[in-house]
């Protein structure tokens, strides 16, 4: 039993101070240029230091102590984001009494369910590291392998809410954390983007699904056949796609976004002038005024011009 709470006290020890060092490390290193500044904030040195954080506490914790040392990591994580929000809001006090989104949320929700849902959140930090290991090893060989697209992942993977005014402490690192995670996401759909449409183009027979999924892959509703297709479908749908060496998802080549942005569209197209209609054979004799100002009408009408269509994804 001693030797169970030795494990998990020094586990505990060695991950807050490890966590605690480093992290006051990285406040240091900007003031050496801007360069190592930039560099710190995106990948993949910010992979580096994410997985520092999140997931080598992971391994060290049971090396140092099996699941007590598990246990005692975890635990000195915690700690770390504690005491480093602590000391965060005390060196910006000033921001700490203005508007801040723990304490909207905390009213709006009370506190111990904001907090508990926020930590709620934590665990699935490894599984993202987890993410960005294959977006940086298995992705590259399916470019390497069969020319699917690359990718300047530092333009997605990347950090900047910290040089957001007044955003101190508890919001800072939780919204660090929310930045990190929507880029490392937002990178791996458009891989999947490109991996789904490239190896099977066929819709889901679940028209639910699909009007769920098309959100982040437009290719449902452009490039891919539908369910009661055929198999010789689904090979000239590839044909189609694919035969002359591009390599990207469809959608993407002629301009269709994920956030709604319209698709490059043609200039608008001038509706003809309609001309007048005259009833060959009239019940009685025309007006000769009115058919005169009826003529001026169309004349004197400008073309009118058809709005460019668009194809807009949900904002």
């Amino acid at each position: 039993m001693h030797l169970i709470i030795a494990h998990l006290v020094v586990s505990f020890s060695v991950t807050l101070v490890a966590l605690l060092a480093v992290a006051g490390l990285l406040h240091l290193l900007p003031r050496l240029g801007e360069g190592i500044s930039d560099a710190l904030c995106h990948a993949p040195i910010l992979d580096v230091s994410v997985t520092y954080f999140t997931a080598a506490p992971l391994v060290w914790g049971p090396i140092i102590g099996g699941w007590a040392g598990l246990v005692g990591a975890i635990a000195g994580q915690v700690a770390s984001v504690l005491i480093w929000s602590l000391l965060h809001e005390l060196a910006h006090l000033p921001a700490t009494r203005g508007p801040r989104i723990v304490k909207t949320m905390n009213r709006i929700l009370g506190r111990f369910r904001n907090h508990a849902a926020i930590w709620t959140t934590a665990p699935v930090a490894p599984v993202f590291t987890l993410v960005r290991i294959a977006e940086l090893t298995l992705y590259p060989m399916l470019t390497a392998l069969v020319g699917l697209p690359a990718y300047n992942q530092r333009e997605w993977v990347n950090v900047s809410r910290q040089k957001f005014a007044g955003l101190v402490g508890h919001d800072l690192i939780w919204c660090l954390y929310c930045d990190w995670m929507t880029g490392v996401v937002s990178m791996e759909v458009e891989m999947l983007r490109n991996v789904e449409t490239f190896w099977c183009p066929i819709r889901f027979a679940s028209g639910k699904k699909c009007d769920n999924c098309k959100l982040d892959f437009p290719d449902i509703e452009v490039a891919w056949v539908n369910a009661d297709a055929t198999m010789a479908d689904v090979t000239a749908k590839l044909e189609t796609l694919y035969a002359g060496g591009e390599r990207s998802w469809y959608g993407k080549r002629v301009g269709i976004t994920v956030r709604g942005q319209p698709i490059e569209a043609s200039p608008p197209r001038e509706v003809d002038r309609v001309d007048a209609h005259v009833d060959p054979h009239p019940d009685t004799d025309p007006d000769p005024d009115a058919a005169a100002a009826a003529a001026d009408d169309v004349e004197s009408s400008p073309p009118r011009e058809v709005e460019p269509t668009t194809i807009a994804e949900h904002p």
